[in-house]
C-alpha cells in the first residue's frame, strides 16, 4: 500500500474527519483514428491524481489533487473535511453508510497481450488495411477506424481498514464505412456505431477481425442508398444484440440508478420511472426478460474487483422473471429502501471526480430461442435491426424513440429485402412486456459502452450490456401517423 496513501488517510482524521477513503489512481492512454488513409487523430499520455472523500458531522466533502506530495495531500484533505462540515449543515439528515466486509486484496482484469507492448505501426496497419478495403468499394466515399487503450491503476483505503489496489486494461476497436450519393449519406460501423470496447488486451482486436468485415460493412453502406424505406407501421421487431444492448442501458440501466429513482440526481436527463413504491410490484416486462446488474462478468467493459467506495462486485437483478427487483445503490442510499448492504454501484471518472451511482454490466440474461437464425426462421412477420444510429428519450426515461443504422424484413421465417433509415419507438414497460423470445447463450455478447454520461458536472464512465438478440411483439416500427 502506497504509504502516501495511508499518509493521507491520517491527515483527513487529523482534521476532524468521521470517515475518509483515499483513491490514487495512475492512467496510461493511447487513441488512434484515422481518416481515409491518413492518420487523424493520434494521442497518447499519462494522468495521476489522489481524490479524498470524507464524512464530518453526516456531510460529505471531496477535494482532489494532482500533485502528489505529502503537503499538497495534506492540503487536499483539509480541504475536503472543510467542505463535508458545510455541506452537514445544510443537510436535513445525516448521511448513514450501510455496512461493509473490511478488505485487503489485490484484482486485477484479465488480458493476454498488453496493448501497449504493440507497436503503433502495427495498430495503424490494422487500420488502414481496413481502409483500403472499404475504399476500393465503389459508392464508398469516406473510410473511418479508431483504435483505444486504457490501462489505470487503482489504490484504494479507508480509515475502515479496507486496502484495495486493482488494475484494468480496457480496449476498443471501430471501424466505419460511409457512402454517398446526390440525396443521402449512409454508414455501416463495426463492431457497433461507436466500436466495442472490453476488459482486455490487443487480443480483443485481433479476435473482432476487423480487416474481415470491412468488405461487408462497405458493400452494405452502398447498398443502403439505393434500398427501400424502412415501412412506418406497427409489426414484430426482432433486435440485434448490439441494439438490444443499448436499450437496456437507457431503459433500464439508467431508471433502475437509485440516486436517480429518490430524485436525488436529475441532472443530464435524469430522473426516473421506477420510483421506489413500484419495486417488488412493477411487471417491468414479460416474465422471459431478467435483467441483471452484474459487476463480476469476466472481461465485461463494467467489471471490476471493488467499486470506488471499496464494495466488493456484485450480481444483482434488476428485473427477475419479469418483475422489477432491485436497484444500482451504494452506502449512502442503500438503507433509504431497506437494504442491508450497498449493490456496489459507486464509480468516479477519473481521481479528480467524486464517485457517483454509474452503471455496471446492465445485462439480459440468455433465453432459449436458439441462435439469431432459429430465431428468424421462427417469425412470420418482422423487422430485424441491427447497429444503433441515434435515440431520444424522456427525462423520466419512458418513452423512447431508436433509429439503427440497417434492417431486414423477416418474412415467412427468412431475411429478406434490406431497409434504410428503420427505426422505432414505445413506452418501456409495454416494450419489455412485448418481448416474447431470447435467443440463447450462444448468441450472447459483453457489448461495451465507453462514455456514459451522467451527472452536473458529467461524467463519463465504463458501463457494459450483454445481450442476445431477443423478439417483440406489436411495436411501433418507423413514424406512427395520427388516426
Amino acid at each position: 500500500m502506497d504509504t502516501l496513501v495511508l499518509h493521507t488517510l491520517d491527515a483527513a482524521q487529523k482534521a476532524g474527519a468521521d470517515y475518509a477513503d483515499v483513491r490514487l489512481i495512475e492512467e496510461q492512454y493511447e487513441f488512434i483514428q484515422t481518416k481515409d488513409l491518413m492518420v487523424s487523430g493520434f494521442s497518447k499520455g499519462t494522468s495521476r491524481g489522489a481524490g479524498i472523500r470524507v464524512l464530518k458531522n453526516g456531510g460529505w466533502g471531496f477535494a482532489s489533487t494532482q500533485k502528489i506530495t505529502k503537503p499538497e495531500l495534506e492540503k487536499a484533505a483539509k480541504r475536503a473535511v472543510q467542505l463535508a462540515a458545510a455541506s452537514a449543515s445544510c443537510m436535513r439528515k445525516p448521511v448513514a453508510l450501510a455496512p461493509e466486509p473490511v478488505y485487503d486484496a489485490v484484482w486485477a482484469s484479465p488480458h493476454l497481450v498488453d496493448p501497449f507492448s504493440v507497436s503503433t505501426e502495427d495498430k495503424l496497419d490494422v487500420l488502414l488495411t481496413c481502409a483500403r478495403t472499404m475504399l476500393g468499394v465503389k459508392g464508398v466515399t469516406l473510410a473511418q477506424g479508431r483504435l483505444s487503450f486504457v490501462k489505470e491503476k487503482k489504490t484504494f483505503a479507508s480509515t475502515a481498514g479496507t486496502r484495495l489496489q486493482q488494475t484494468f486494461v480496457r480496449s476498443g476497436c471501430c471501424i466505419e464505412a460511409f457512402a454517398t450519393n446526390a440525396e443521402e449519406r449512409q454508414r455501416r460501423s463495426y463492431p457497433k456505431h461507436v466500436g466495442q470496447f472490453e476488459l482486455a488486451g490487443w487480443e480483443m482486436v485481433k479476435g473482432w477481425d476487423l480487416p474481415g468485415n470491412a468488405q461487408r460493412i462497405a458493400e452494405e453502406a452502398v447498398a443502403l442508398l439505393t434500398a427501400p424505406q424502412c415501412p412506418s407501421e406497427t409489426k414484430d421487431l426482432i433486435l440485434g444484440a448490439s441494439q438490444l444492448g443499448l436499450q437496456i442501458h437507457e431503459s433500464c440501466g439508467h431508471p433502475s440508478e437509485l440516486d436517480r429513482a429518490l430524485g436525488q440526481e436529475i441532472n443530464f436527463a435524469g430522473a426516473s420511472f421506477l420510483t421506489p413504491e413500484k419495486l417488488q410490484t412493477l411487471k417491468y416486462g414479460s416474465p422471459i426478460v431478467n435483467l441483471v446488474a452484474d459487476a463480476t462478468a469476466k472481461g465485461a467493459l463494467g467489471s471490476f474487483g471493488f467499486d470506488d467506495e471499496g464494495v466488493a462486485a456484485q450480481r444483482v437483478y434488476l428485473v427477475k422473471d419479469g418483475m422489477f427487483n432491485g436497484y444500482l445503490s451504494s452506502r449512502d442510499t442503500a438503507h433509504l429502501i431497506g437494504l442491508e448492504r450497498s449493490g456496489g454501484a459507486m464509480r468516479a471518472q477519473s481521481w479528480s471526480h467524486v464517485p457517483i451511482i454509474r452503471m455496471t454490466n446492465i445485462s439480459i440474461v440468455p433465453g432459449s430461442a436458439g441462435t439469431l437464425e432459429d430465431l428468424i426462421s421462427d417469425t412470420d412477420d418482422a423487422v430485424l435491426m441491427e447497429t444503433n444510429q441515434s435515440w431520444s428519450i424522456d427525462q423520466m426515461r419512458y418513452n423512447f424513440q431508436f433509429s439503427t443504422e440497417i434492417a431486414w424484413e423477416i418474412k415467412k421465417g427468412k431475411r429478406g429485402r434490406m431497409f434504410k433509415n428503420p427505426s422505432y419507438s414505445g413506452i418501456t414497460p409495454e416494450f419489455w412486456n412485448s418481448c416474447d423470445a431470447i435467443c440463447g447463450a450462444d448468441e450472447y455478447v459483453e457489448w461495451g459502452e465507453p462514455n456514459c454520461g451522467k451527472g452536473q458536472p458529467c461524467q463519463t464512465m465504463w458501463t457494459g450490456h450483454g445481450a442476445s438478440p431477443a423478439r417483440f411483439r406489436n411495436v411501433q416500427i418507423g413514424i406512427a401517423h395520427s388516426k
